[in-house]
């Protein structure tokens, strides 16, 4: 590891990766951005639990006074969740957070970043940003394609966020040559759905199968990332038909607000919040749990 970079990993994390032991990264983001407190660190605390729980060493990743912090302790975590300062990290903006010691919350584009830097191959997260509707106007695609295309980590997700042009952002992934995997499906999950009614570009049925995947990858020299999309339980989905409009409520709520780049999900998140009840909270809780689970078992077959 270059010992000039900004980038502290806790004990655990290192000794973990020290002797080879499976790791899993997590993003911060929905510590700070994805949901209310204290749903936000409960939420982080269940996901890192269900990574050990699977035998992997979670890795919580996020920019604490200019330093990219890799392991979060608990009183991390909590000042967090319950502060409101934090900047919202991508790639764009990670090196300005490292340069004026600021602290930030690490998008799926910016924990991938840090994740490879730290010598971690394994990502799980909710759901992937992508190509926004309205595109072909406003430009708005979000930095998470085009890292998936180019650093290689395998990134765990329940699909795209259903808010986003999501046949766009398939079309954007090949072009990038991302592997996009449904894991046990034939079909590409849509975050609160299991079937977005689009179909999942590949299928592989086992964590053995995808860890192979992404060292095929690595020989072949052919970089960027595998992009794992795993559906959240049918006990815990909400079906595209029933969400679809509470979706288009709250992306016309956003437009009518003027909300756009990166405060445009948070903004719809917490309006879907609203206008299901609580419903769309509890299976985000799920479907991140369900990705930890499983980016844990492909982590332990990659070291293995």
């Amino acid at each position: 590891m270059t010992q000039d970079l900004p980038l502290d990993l806790s004990d655990e994390v290192k000794h973990a990766l020290d002797r080879g032991a499976p790791v899993v990264a997590l993003e911060s983001t929905i510590i700070t951005h994805g949901m209310p407190y204290p749903d936000n660190v409960s939420t982080a605390r269940a996901v890192e639990a269900a990574v050990r729980a699977g035998g992997a060493m979670p890795a919580t990743i996020a920019v604490l006074g200019g330093r990219i912090r890799v392991g979060l302790s608990d009183a991390e975590a909590e000042a967090l969740g319950r502060g409101t300062g934090a900047l919202k990290l991508s790639r764009a903006d990670l090196a300005f957070a490292v340069a004026t010691g600021r602290d930030g919350s690490t998008t799926v584009a910016a924990t991938m970043i840090c994740a490879h830097l730290a010598g971690i191959r394994v990502f799980a997260t909710g759901g992937i940003g992508g190509v926004h509707r309205g595109m072909e106007s406003t430009l708005d695609v979000s930095a998470d394609l085009d890292e998936l295309g180019r650093t290689p980590v395998t990134v765990v997700c329940a699909g795209a966020k259903a808010l986003l042009d999501l046949p766009r952002t398939l079309e954007y992934l090949e072009t990038r040559g991302v592997p996009v995997v449904g894991y046990r499906t034939d079909r590409f999950p849509a975050f609160w759905s299991r079937d977005s009614g689009l179909p999942a570009p590949l299928r592989l049925d086992s964590a053995a199968e995808i860890a192979a995947l992404a060292a095929a990858q690595r020989r072949l020299g052919l970089g960027g990332g595998v992009l794992v999309a795993n559906p959240v339980a049918a006990a815990d989905e909400i079906p595209g038909g029933e969400i679809a409009a509470h979706i288009d409520e709250a992306v016309a709520d956003a437009v009518r607000r003027g909300i756009g780049g990166k405060a445009v999900t948070p903004f719809v998140l917490s309006r879907m919040l609203e206008l299901t009840g609580g419903r769309s909270l509890r299976t985000n809780v799920a479907l991140i749990l369900g990705n930890a689970r499983l980016a844990a078992e492909i982590a332990a077959a990659s070291a293995g």
